[in-house]
């Protein structure tokens, strides 16, 4: 038996698992005096805890002029207080035999440590002194604004694939914070001063824009006691109102034809206007996107692969991807790189599947393939303690609700070809797409 077919061989017995595996790892909530959210999901399998803060800011909140401070300000969220100078919270956690980190989202930004689980107790001091009192300075700015420059010109400034995604969404995105880079354009970035900085941490570092998830070996009372403990005298007011400017909806089709030197390959990106977990009007719409994507792109049984890449080789590679877990609409993705440089020819094929999809249901057994990867892949990842906390972070502060967690698997098993087809008959309309193509640069083209 391969790997592939040993794994859908348990499918049975993991779907018989959830009913049982929620009520031992049901998750508690506590909301602290100064308005910090608590979220704690008991997986008591390994002495082990993972701790996160999120805070509910990301690039998505920020304007021209002020783009990439996010990212910028997760950097300088190492550089310490009057207590705990530069250096000695990663320390502290590496002596503990912890692992930390940070990252920053569109919608989020977030920072975690793991530790073995009564260790919880330093994690928490730690977060909590530099959610309260930390130290900005010109210096480290100085520093720091130079690291994330190097940043951006290693990961988009000198790669055409970076260049190329940055100008895709600026045109996907009109008129949101998607449209701008999470890491910040360069001139913005370069811009920003220590003044900028502190006026972000006052305004969006405070207990009642923070979550606090713990997963792993704990107990949820014991959790509340420490947090109440360590963030419950922090003060704060309430996070700035988000006014998201309005966009045409739908926005009409959009192209971007772009030319690299660099680049050797052509390359297509269509990406089509669609709601998440916290924009959807019908509640079972995210969870048809979801498993489409699955049917389109599940693995090497899927349309995709079998249709545009070992069936008529028209593209060398292809794949369809959503994310749900965005604060504003979301995007319903496709790729293809062509396999003999017709790209007009990928971009007729994948919108031929599109149209399929839209015309016929898809037959059940693809349905029910789609299906039991969909949530095979999703059990398996919940046996991470680490995802567990993540998930939960990410629901809530894109706004979908960490109970979104508990019911994924019964939406997901209540889906029909029905629902399928009319989710792409619904969202996946040319009105609500864009296609970006990028190309080689022509002779006498100035890249």
């Amino acid at each position: 038996m391969t790997t592939r077919n040993a794994v859908f061989a348990l499918i049975p017995a993991l779907m018989a698992l959830p009913a049982a595996a929620q009520a031992e790892m049901g998750v508690s909530e506590f909301t602290l005096d100064n308005g910090m959210q608590v979220l704690v999901r008991q997986d008591h399998r390994a002495p082990v805890v993972v701790s996160q803060v999120w805070y509910r800011v990301g690039s998505s909140y920020e304007g021209r002029g002020q783009t990439g401070i996010s990212h910028l300000f997760e950097h300088m969220m190492f550089k310490g207080t009057e207590q705990y100078p530069e250096g000695e919270f990663s320390d502290i956690i590496a002596r503990e035999g912890g692992r930390l980190n940070a990252f920053t989202g569109r919608d989020f930004t977030a920072y975690f440590e793991i530790l073995a689980a009564d260790r919880l107790p330093i994690a928490l001091e730690l977060e909590a002194d530099r959610m309260a009192n930390l130290q900005l300075s010109a210096e480290d700015l100085a520093t720091e604004r130079e690291v994330v420059l190097e940043e951006r010109r290693l990961r988009t400034d000198d790669r055409p694939e970076g260049r190329f995604g940055e100008r895709y969404s600026a045109v996907a995105h009109p008129g949101t914070g998607y449209a701008h880079p999470i890491i910040g354009w360069a001139d913005d970035v370069a811009g920003t001063q220590v003044d900028d900085l502190q006026n972000w941490y006052e305004q969006w570092y405070t207990p009642a824009n923070a979550t606090l998830v713990v997963a792993g070996d704990v107990e949820p009372q014991a959790v509340y006691e420490l947090a109440q403990n360590y963030f419950g005298d922090i003060e704060g007011a309430a996070a700035p109102e988000v006014h998201d400017p309005e966009v045409l909806s739908p926005p009409g089709e959009r192209r971007l034809i772009y030319r690299d030197e660099q680049t050797r390959v052509p390359q297509l990106r269509m990406g089509y206007e669609v709601p998440s977990f916290a924009t959807a009007d019908s509640a079972r719409d995210p969870y048809a996107l979801l498993l489409l994507a699955t049917v389109l792109d599940g693995g090497d049984g899927a349309r995709l692969a079998e249709e545009l890449v070992r069936g008529s080789q028209v593209a060398a590679a292809a794949g369809a991807g959503y994310n749900p877990m965005t604060r504003l609409d979301g995007e319903f993705s496709l790729y293809g790189v062509p396999g003999d440089g017709d790209v007009e020819a990928v971009e007729a094929a994948l919108r031929e599947q599109i149209k399929r999809v839209q015309e016929n249901p898809v037959s059940e057994e693809e349905l029910e393939r789609a299906r039991s990867q969909l949530l095979a892949d999703h059990l398996f990842e919940l046996d991470s303690v680490f995802y567990q906390a993540m998930q939960l972070g990410m629901l809530e502060t894109t706004g979908a609700g960490w109970e979104t967690l508990a019911a994924f698997e019964e939406n997901i098993r209540a889906l029909t070809a029905a629902d399928l087809q009319a989710a792409a008959q619904r969202y996946l309309r040319a009105d609500h797409l864009t296609v970006g193509i990028m190309l080689p640069a022509e002779a006498g083209d100035e890249a």
